[in-house]
């Protein structure tokens, strides 16, 4: 029996990073399709069953607007509502990368620093029984 190929771990490691990259770049490009402007900053994880992609930036001038009036619980709550509605766009993405079907979403933002946190449950998993 031959040893593993140096270059066998090398290989995983650049899937992985292709996969981490289509993740990133899937949701800034849905974010930025539907809000007119997307995320400066794009960070991925994926490991197991959950995937949590990390965005940054991407306010929009009436979000910037509101945050410099004191709403930020206006911009935090539509923000809320938008990634409900997205969430079967934001799932594709996510299936589309790794393979998997995406069997929970929960979704998280805050103003200072602006971060948006998206968190995918992958199926199967032991997390949910039955």
């Amino acid at each position: 029996m031959e040893p593993p190929s140096r270059n066998a771990g090398s290989e995983s490691t650049r899937e992985h990073g292709d996969t981490l990259t289509a993740i990133s770049d899937g949701m800034v490009a849905l974010l930025k399709e539907f809000y007119g402007r997307g995320p400066t900053q794009a960070k991925s994880y994926y490991q197991d069953d959950l995937v949590v992609c990390v965005l940054r930036g991407g306010f929009t001038r009436v979000e910037e607007t509101l945050l410099q009036a004191g709403r930020g619980s206006a911009v935090v709550e539509q923000r809320m509502e938008f990634q409900q509605i997205m969430r079967d766009r934001f799932e594709a993405v996510i299936e589309e990368a790794v393979g998997r079907k995406v069997i929970g979403f929960m979704s998280g933002n805050q103003q200072d620093p602006d971060l948006m946190c998206e968190v995918f449950v992958l199926a199967p998993t032991e997390l949910v029984g039955g």
